[in-house]
């Protein structure tokens, strides 16, 4: 254990690092390490704790800062009433972190099935229980949620599993789908992907062609990343995710005016494609995110509608590849481990009875058309939850939260009954 305090520029920072058990459950099959910073404004000691849950999975909190300009964009605002507690989750970041390189990190050196085993305690389960562990280090007091997508599907469970330490709780894009197949989640995203896809082309008519030349290019092998991987068709599809941000369709565009053989190109898709080797859990644990008692199955692809098939111009969102592990070399190490988390028969993870009574309120954003988060399902979670405040605005996209500090403004608005629904 360590808890040191570290000075920025108009922020105090104190960093604490705890040993937990890998499994909460069974404490005998070893510990690991949770890093997070509690971050403090000036004269704001006294203020209540507010816990971020960061979006992913797979990604660490975000490094705070106010100069030369806020990281994240929103910490000044909460920092006018809060302390904020920025949690790296288990195995992101500086908390025992996981990574595909077989030499480092956990799981070096452990057969595949003893890779999955180890993944299998990386879901929103265990890392609820971080958090109260966390929390009863800082003294126990009840603490309010900042959940933003993965983050809010995180404080969902929070919700269900352990409504006792929470005074409050803040949802960004993250009232997930509770109740539901996982294939009724995908078939969902896919629609709306659909549809972003339309809605681009009729702001940018000239890329179709483009798209469809590189989609066979794709088919062909011939669309390769600067470290030499081919990029499959199902795989280029994905660079789709940035339509679901705000100013992604520029995004695009930009990379599409670029002649697909060209260094520009290679390296710009690259960066755009979401599924890579610095953040391995967003790939190895994304579907189980949606696994509410069951098997994922490779859910993304199994989903994948025949329009879809049939026309290389549509793109996907967060729909991972089901050959992703053998395109990519830096994910390849853990393709093995990746199947058998496939097959794997997930716990529950939410309770409909213990959302309906748990005496917590909720403030939440959602976002019309939301291409990770569809509201179909967020809107029927809000009515399960006992109050839950819910904004439902087509403003913003999936990423709101980090556009403008006026989303965070008024939810706490709401939460604290200032601003009426």
């Amino acid at each position: 254990m360590s808890d040191e305090v570290k000075l920025l520029p108009g922020l105090k920072l104190r960093e604490i690092t705890l040993q937990v058990p890998l499994d909460h459950l069974n404490p005998a099959a070893g510990m690991i390490e949770i890093f997070a910073r509690v971050v403090t404004g000036k004269d704001g000691e006294k203020r209540p704790y507010l816990l971020f849950l960061q979006g992913g999975p797979g990604h660490e909190a975000a490094r705070p800062a106010l100069y030369p300009s806020p990281q994240p964009t929103w910490l000044p605002r909460a920092l006018e009433d809060y302390q904020v507690v920025m949690l790296d989750q288990r195995g992101t970041g500086k908390s025992t972190p996981v990574s595909a390189d077989p030499d480092f990190g956990p799981l070096a050196g452990l057969t595949p099935s003893e890779q999955a085993e180890y993944l299998t305690h990386l879901r929103a389960d265990e890392i609820v229980r971080d958090a109260e562990a966390l929390r009863d280090y800082l003294g126990g007091k009840r603490w309010t949620l900042l959940g933003q997508s993965f983050g809010g599907f995180t404080s969902v469970r929070y919700l269900s599993s352990h409504p006792e330490g929470l005074s409050g709780t803040i949802l960004t894009g993250g009232l997930t789908a509770v109740g539901h197949p996982i294939e009724d989640v995908y078939a969902e995203t896919w629609r709306i992907m659909m549809d972003k896809s339309e809605t681009y082309y009729r702001q940018f008519p000239e890329d179709r062609d483009r798209v469809r030349q590189i989609y066979n290019l794709a088919r062909e092998g011939k669309i390769i990343t600067p470290n030499g991987d081919k990029v499959g068709a199902d795989r280029w599809r994905t660079v789709g995710i940035v339509l679901g941000a705000q100013g992604g369709g520029m995004k695009l565009h930009e990379l599409l005016e670029n002649d697909p053989f060209s260094p520009a190109f290679r390296h710009d898709l690259a960066a755009m494609l979401p599924f890579e080797g610095r953040n391995p859990l967003y790939a190895i644990m994304h579907e189980s995110c949606y696994a509410d008692g069951v098997a994922t199955r490779w859910a993304a692809s199994r989903t994948m509608p025949r329009e879809v098939k049939r026309d290389g111009t549509l793109f996907a969102g967060e729909h991972l590849p089901r050959d992703l592990f053998d395109e990519s070399s830096e994910l390849r190490p853990l393709r093995e481990a990746a199947d058998i988390l496939a097959n794997y028969e997930w716990t529950q993870l939410y309770s409909t009875e213990r959302l309906a009574s748990a005496d917590v309120p909720v403030a939440a954003a959602a976002y019309y058309e939301d291409a990770y988060v569809p509201l179909k399902f967020s809107t029927e979670t809000a009515g399960i939850l006992k109050d839950c405040r819910l904004w439902v605005t087509s403003e913003y996209e999936h990423n709101g939260l980090r556009q403008d500090a006026r989303v965070l403004d008024r939810l706490i608005g709401l939460l604290k009954g200032q601003i009426l629904q």
